[in-house]
């Protein structure tokens, strides 16, 4: 199964935690200082956010999957149709230690397609070891910093 993925920055952690828990109807699964997640079941998405962003709003989209072969495939079907890719491999982020590799599309928007291997007690470790925050969320891209400006301009 693949998961569909959504990365918000808000402003006050805790007002968030409460609207989506009541609009999900359920805690979110992890929960820390600067960071919340619900894995959702119906519908499929792993749906975070976090107060580490310069801006309010996406901050990206993504795909996380079950194994190493999914992940894998996803790969193949980018390279195969000559997408750039930002291939990051095993790193940390998001409390995680994961396999990952960033698209970003036309406008700018980042893709990040994910295999997440283990949990981590800190946001990541190379910014705990440097005893610094990030501008940004898991690391992505430069390119995509507009994304919030970006989603907000299309309708459905």
């Amino acid at each position: 199964m693949k998961r569909f993925h959504v990365h918000m920055h808000v402003e006050d952690l805790g007002k968030n935690i409460a609207f989506y828990s009541a609009m999900f109807h359920q805690p979110p699964a992890r929960t820390e200082a600067d960071y919340a997640k619900w894995m959702l079941q119906d519908p499929p998405v792993n749906f975070a956010i976090s107060t580490r962003g310069s801006a309010t709003g996406v901050d990206h989209l993504g795909i996380q999957v079950e194994s190493t072969d999914q992940l894998a495939e996803l790969r193949a079907h980018a390279r195969d149709a000559e997408l750039a890719l930002q291939d990051d491999g095993e790193t940390t982020c998001c409390y995680a230690r994961s396999d990952k590799y960033w698209l970003t599309d036309p406008q700018g928007v980042a893709w990040e397609q994910f295999h997440t291997l283990d949990g981590i007690p800190v946001f990541s470790e190379q910014q705990s070891e440097q005893n610094t925050t990030p501008a940004h969320a898991c690391c992505a891209p430069a390119a995509t910093k507009n994304v919030a400006n970006t989603l907000s301009k299309t309708c459905c």
